[in-house]
């Protein structure tokens, strides 16, 4: 199991429970797009794309891969590299300059994932809580 950050915690402990307006809003917002990941007509995953602009910046349009989620019966087969290669494609093709994605700090698996699939480590986020 992956390992996540406390502010990370779920909030509420049954799906039925979580209000819709956040998947509205997700839904509704024109820089996201979900994809689902299928494998012999089997649903294994899903990816996340929003699009991003740094318009100072030379490498100025990217495309952020916010989610990426394979079964865990599914992992270590492949399919997360080819979504990174499919998701590299759709890039390209819409004129996209790079690519990012982030993952939690502590999971080496994640890491390892995204360097292997040629991302390289550019900056670290941190976070405060205000309690």
């Amino acid at each position: 199991m992956e390992v996540y950050d406390e502010l990370n915690e779920l909030v509420y402990a049954d799906v039925d429970e979580v209000p819709d307006d956040g998947f509205h809003a997700h839904l509704d917002d024109d820089a996201i797009t979900d994809y689902l990941v299928v494998h012999e007509d089997e649903t294994i995953g899903f990816v996340t794309l929003r699009e991003g602009h740094h318009s100072s910046r030379q490498y100025s349009r990217y495309l952020r891969i916010v989610n990426l989620a394979i079964d865990e019966d599914h992992r270590n087969r492949g399919h997360g590299s080819r979504v990174i290669e499919r998701v590299t494609e759709l890039a390209r093709d819409q004129g996209y300059d790079h690519l990012k994605v982030s993952c939690e700090w502590r999971n080496e698996d994640a890491r390892r994932f995204h360097r292997d699939t040629n991302f390289r480590p550019k900056q670290v986020d941190y976070v405060q809580p205000l309690e």
